[in-house]
C-alpha cells in the first residue's frame, strides 16, 4: 500500500498517535513512568528526540533518546539545537506584538500599508495574517507550480509571485479560519520591512538574547550554511525504510528551494531555551496581561465558529486540564511540539530529528501522568499460526463506505496479505494473533475479520478506523 493507505505530507499538522502499554501500578514516580513511555517508543523506532517536562517551572523530566547524526552516530543530548519548524510561528507573533508596542504598526492596518505591491488584497489585516483568517492560498502549491527550482526563493520573492499571479483569496477575510504558511510569511516580511532589521536580527535582539535563550536563532541550513555545534540533523524515511537526509532529494525537492523563507518556520532552539521562554510568559517582560490576551485567545469568524488559534499559538479550554496553549510543528525531518497548561503551569516540550511512518507525539499520555491519571493498558496478542484452510476463509475483497479504495485479501506462502485496489499499491504482510486478528507492526495497522459477518475492523494508528465489508462473488 505504499507502506501506506493513508497518505501524508510534511506540510500539514503532524498526525499524533496513540501509545498504548502497560505500566504496571500508577504509585510509580513520575519520572519512571515518563521514561518507560519514550524508551517504548524509542525502542519501536517511534521517537528520536529531547524531551522536557516541568511543572511551575521546575523540570520533572528531561532526557534524550537516539541519534543526532547518522552519519557519525553522535548522540542527542538536552543542548543538542533542532529546527522548530511551525513551532517558530509564535516567535513571529511576538515580533509584531513587539512592533505594536513599539508604535511602530497596528494589527488591524492592511497589509498594503507595508506590502504595497499586495495592494489588490485590500482587505486583509496584519490581525488577518495573526490568527490565519486571511484566506490567502498557500504559497508552497504556487512555488511548485510556478517557481524556477535551481534557485532558492526567500520572502521577497513570495511578495514577487503573489504580486505577479495574484491568486484569488480562498474565501473573504475574517469569514473563516484556515491555517496559512503564506499569512506567517508575510509576518517575516513586515517585521523585516518594519524594523529595517533582519528577521534573524530583530528576534535575536527583542527576544532570544533578552531571556536568554543563547542557542536559539534563526537558521536555513541550505540557504546560508554555517557550523552550528551540538546540531540535530533532520531525517526522513524513503521507500526503503532507510533514514535519509531530505537534501537527498536533491535541490529542486521544495525543502531545499524554499530554505530561504523565513516567518511560517527556521527557528532553531533548544529544550532548554524553550522552558525560558516558557517562564517569560508568565511575566511581563516582553509583553503585558492585555497583550496575552490577544496572544492566547481565539477569535469568533464571520461563519460564526471560533477560530481556536490566537497569535502564534494554538487556544483552547479544557475542562479536564484548564486554559491550553500549544503548537506543532513538522518540516524537512524534525517533528516538534510545545504545550503549556496555562492554569496549572506545566509545560511539556518535544523536539524531534526523525519524521518517519511511526513518529509519534504522545500527547495524551504525557498530560494523564502530570495529572496522575490511570494509563490506557493493551493486553498482549497471542501469536497463532492458522492453517490454509483458515487463512482462505478471510479472502476477498472488501470495501467501505465513503472510502476510495477497495482491499484485496489474499493467501501467499501459507501468510496473509492485504493490497488496496489501485495503481502504485503493493501487498502489504500481516502477522496472525488469536481471536481473528492480524498486524502489521511497522505501518500500525490491526485488523479484526468476523468470518460470520463476513466483515473487518480496520485499524491504522489513531486516525483511521473503518469497517469493510465483504463485496459479494
Amino acid at each position: 500500500m505504499t507502506k501506506s493507505i493513508m497518505a501524508s505530507t510534511v506540510r500539514k499538522a503532524v498526525c499524533v498517535n496513540l501509545v498504548l502499554f502497560s505500566i504496571g501500578s500508577f504509585a510509580q514516580d513520575k519520572t519512571k513512568v515518563l521514561d518507560s513511555i519514550f524508551t517504548s517508543l524509542y525502542n519501536k523506532k517511534k521517537f528520536n528526540g529531547n524531551v522536557l517536562i516541568a511543572e511551575k517551572g521546575k523540570p520533572v523530566f528531561e532526557k534524550s533518546y537516539g541519534i543526532a547524526d547518522e552519519a557519525t552516530q553522535r548522540k542527542l543530548d538536552p543542548k543538542t539545537t533542532f529546527e522548530l519548524a511551525s513551532v517558530s510561528k509564535q516567535f513571529t507573533a511576538m515580533g509584531i506584538v513587539l512592533l505594536h508596542k513599539q508604535g511602530k504598526l497596528n494589527y488591524d492596518d492592511k497589509i498594503s500599508k507595508y506590502i504595497p505591491e499586495l495592494s489588490f488584497y485590500d482587505k486583509i489585516t496584519v490581525r488577518n495574517l495573526l490568527n490565519h483568517t486571511s484566506g490567502l492560498p498557500d504559497y508552497m502549491e504556487l512555488f511548485e507550480k510556478n517557481w524556477d527550482k535551481s534557485k532558492f526563493a526567500v520572502n521577497d520573492d513570495i511578495v514577487k509571485e503573489f504580486a505577479k499571479y495574484k491568486p484569488a483569496l480562498e474565501f473573504e477575510p475574517s469569514q473563516k479560519y484556515e491555517y496559512s504558511n503564506t499569512g506567517y510569511a508575510l509576518l517575516g516580511s513586515i517585521i523585516e520591512r518594519v524594523s529595517k532589521q533582519s528577521f534573524g536580527d530583530f528576534l535575536k535582539a527583542n527576544i532570544f538574547k533578552p531571556l536568554g535563550m543563547d542557542h536559539t536563532l534563526v537558521y536555513r541550513s541550505r540557504y546560508k550554511p554555517q557550523t552550528i555545534a551540538n546540531y540535530a540533523l533532520g531525517y526522513e524515511e524513503d521507500n526503503s525504510g532507510k533514514k535519509v537526509l531530505l537534501d537527498s532529494y536533491g535541490k529542486e525537492f521544495y525543502t531545499y528551494y524554499l530554505d530561504g523563507v523565513v516567518g511560517d518556520g527556521m527557528v532553531n532552539s533548544t529544550v532548554e531555551d524553550l522552558l525560558k521562554w516558557d517562564r517569560a510568559l508568565y511575566t511581563n517582560k516582553l509583553v503585558n496581561d492585555d497583550d496575552k490576551k490577544l496572544i492566547f485567545n481565539d477569535v469568533t469568524t464571520g461563519d460564526g465558529k471560533q477560530s481556536g488559534y490566537g497569535f502564534g499559538w494554538k487556544v483552547k479550554n479544557s475542562p479536564k486540564y484548564g486554559k491550553i496553549a500549544n503548537h506543532s510543528g513538522g518540516w524537512s525531518g524534525y517533528v516538534t511540539y510545545i504545550e503549556r497548561h496555562m492554569d496549572n503551569d506545566k509545560t511539556f516540550i518535544l523536539l524531534q530529528n526523525n519524521m518517519t511512518r511511526k513518529t509519534v507525539v504522545p500527547i495524551d499520555e504525557i498530560r494523564k501522568v502530570l495529572y496522575n491519571e490511570k494509563l490506557d493498558v493493551e493486553k498482549p496478542l497471542k501469536a497463532v499460526t492458522p492453517t490454509d484452510t483458515q487463512l482462505n476463509s478471510y479472502t476477498g475483497v472488501y470495501s467501505a463506505p465513503n472510502f476510495p479504495m477497495k482491499l484485496k485479501v489474499f493467501v501467499q506462502d501459507h501468510v496473509l496479505y492485504i493490497q488496496a485496489i489501485a495503481e502504485g499499491q503493493e501487498p502489504v504482510k500481516l502477522t496472525a494473533y488469536e481471536n481473528h486478528i492480524f498486524t502489521n507492526e511497522e505501518d500500525e495497522i490491526k485488523m479484526t475479520f468476523n468470518p460470520e459477518l463476513k466483515t473487518i475492523d480496520f485499524n491504522q494508528g489513531k486516525s483511521l478506523k473503518l469497517k469493510f465489508t465483504k463485496d459479494k462473488e
